[in-house]
């Protein structure tokens, strides 16, 4: 091969040759009725060695020339040269001035050499098969694979720049190979999808949660029970929610809002008594509700506030149909199995280890039951009220020795303070006289309460207190300082409550000199006197 083309031979000079080139950015010719792309005239270079009467010359060898339709022809012959007005891949030799074209260098494919020595370029752009015309720098096509009209849902198909795909020996080769968008698309529709459709699925489920807790029916049993017994012990004070926990608790009723909504719906059970109740398991709430409203449930013993443990042992007898003395005969011996605190026996005077620690409820005590069980679930009910106060935090703070002389005071408010309402101020009466430099009563209590627990008696009248004082008994106020060695009766929860929080005042003594009146003194004088009203509402009454 020659420097600038094939060299001679048959094959004509054809634009679609791989070696043909552009011929440059200035040399465009447009066809006719086109203007130039860049705007100008077309411009012929003269090179020298050439003129514009020669054909150019390559070694003194001149070559054949061929008309647009591959005819060989003789332009000094014809004296003219031929220009077809259209083009349909031919190819125009000498364009309008006959001269060759330059045929561009292997080396130089966007055709930077002179397309001709003052030759005017053939119109090779005017067929459907042509190569498209070149474009400026700035324009030029971008990287292969590259697809204008393509966009993130319509990728172009992998290959070359003119839509033919890439052979697959080159596929993957020096290039990033193009991720599909199409597949990217797919899994962000599909976790769009399950992000979506979870939560409708969320929505859904707690709308049913929602549904079910406001306004479908709550859990209940059906039945007036399984025939299994059960005792529940409803505290005082107790709502619907809280008695309906108790009952849920015990296996009685399924669901605390069942029986609320069984209560709500009986006009009778507005206000259910505390106490113990004897039930069945399983029953409906409805049920549970009649049943509790009747006697047969509450058929229990009953220990009022107040009363002695010598009492409570006759009711525990009457009550199993045994021997009058059987239950105080099992508290006396077996009183260090029944589960007392450790303070509960601090003073070796106490008459009855169990005072004080029978606390006032009710108690489920049926025939064929034991005395020494019933006597522990008291003490047991006992224990669990007395941590709720903590006792034994609170003594030291009233200036007392023990948890159990906490309770003998509230065990004495228990007693003399004849109405509830007047509990806190007997309690600081109680507190005053305790005080070294007490001047009114010497230190002691002086109370009556003391005297009848001793002589095992309930009465007014108890004697002179010249008489009193000759009792020798560490439970006898009248002559002993201080508190005696426990409890003299089974105090409740307002006694209890005021012993711990006695009402702030000077008071030294008290006296009910009626019904609803108890009057209360700082000093003897006035003490008498108050003695004197109470004598005379005696004599009135006929007493």
């Amino acid at each position: 091969m020659t420097e600038y083309g094939r060299g001679p031979g048959t094959e004509p000079w054809h634009p679609e040759d791989p070696l043909y080139g552009d011929a440059g950015w200035g040399e465009q010719q447009p066809h006719a009725g086109q203007q130039y792309p860049y705007g100008g005239q077309p411009q012929h270079p003269q090179y020298d060695g050439w003129s514009q009467d020669q054909q150019p010359h390559y070694g003194g060898q001149q070559y054949p020339q061929y008309d647009g339709q591959g005819h060989h022809f003789d332009p000094q012959q014809t004296g003219q040269h031929p220009h077809p007005q259209q083009h349909q891949g031919g190819w125009d030799a000498t364009g309008t001035h006959g001269h060759v074209p330059y045929a561009a260098d292997p080396g130089d494919p966007y055709g930077q050499h002179p397309v001709a020595y003052g030759a005017e370029q053939p119109d090779l752009y005017g067929t459907e098969d042509a190569y498209p015309p070149p474009q400026p720098p700035g324009h030029r096509d971008p990287e292969p694979g590259f697809d204008p009209r393509a966009d993130d849902e319509h990728p172009a198909p992998p290959g070359d720049d003119d839509g033919t795909p890439e052979p697959a020996e080159r596929r993957g080769k020096g290039r990033k190979p193009v991720k599909s968008k199409k597949g990217r698309t797919g899994c962000a529709l599909m976790v769009v999808v399950l992000v979506f459709g979870g939560g409708l699925g969320g929505v859904a489920y707690f709308g049913y949660q929602f549904y079910k807790n406001r306004f479908a029916p709550a859990p209940d049993y059906a039945g007036s029970g399984n025939g299994e017994a059960v005792t529940v012990e409803i505290p005082k004070g107790a709502g619907g929610y809280a008695i309906g926990a108790k009952l849920k608790e015990a296996g009685v009723v399924q669901s605390v809002d069942a029986f609320v909504s069984a209560q709500s719906a009986n006009p009778k059970a507005k206000s259910l008594q505390d106490g113990i109740y004897t039930l069945q398991k399983h029953m409906s709430a409805a049920s549970a509700v009649e049943l509790m409203l009747s006697p047969k449930s509450r058929d229990n013993l009953v220990i009022p506030e107040g009363k002695r443990n010598i009492w409570v042992y006759e009711a525990i007898d009457t009550r199993l149909k045994l021997a009058k003395g059987t239950t105080a005969k099992v508290a006396k011996q077996d009183w260090k199995d029944l589960g007392l605190p450790s303070w509960a026996n601090s003073d070796k005077d106490v008459k009855d280890p169990l005072e004080g620690f029978l606390y006032p409820s009710s108690y489920a005590v049926a025939k064929g039951m034991k005395p020494k069980d019933v006597l522990k679930s008291m003490v047991e009910r006992s224990n669990e009220q007395y941590k709720q106060y903590d006792l034994a935090g609170k003594a030291q703070d009233l200036g007392l020795n023990s948890p159990l002389q906490v309770l003998t005071v509230a065990s004495l408010v228990q007693v003399e303070g004849k109405y509830k309402h007047d509990f806190g101020k007997v309690a600081r009466v109680v507190y005053n006289r305790l005080k070294p430099d007490n001047v009114e009563t010497a230190g002691r209590l002086e109370f009556d309460s003391t005297v009848n627990y001793l002589k095992g008696q309930s009465t007014l009248d108890v004697g002179s207190v010249a008489d009193l004082r000759k009792i020798a008994d560490p439970y006898n106020t009248y002559d002993i300082k201080g508190l005696p060695p426990g409890p003299i009766s089974n105090p409740g929860s307002e006694a209890i409550e005021s012993a711990l929080k006695p009402t702030p005042g000077p008071w030294y003594y008290f006296v009910s000199i009626s019904e609803n009146e108890t009057v209360f003194a700082v000093t003897n004088e006035e003490h008498n006197r108050n003695v004197e009203k109470y004598q005379e509402a005696r004599k009135q009454a006929g007493n």
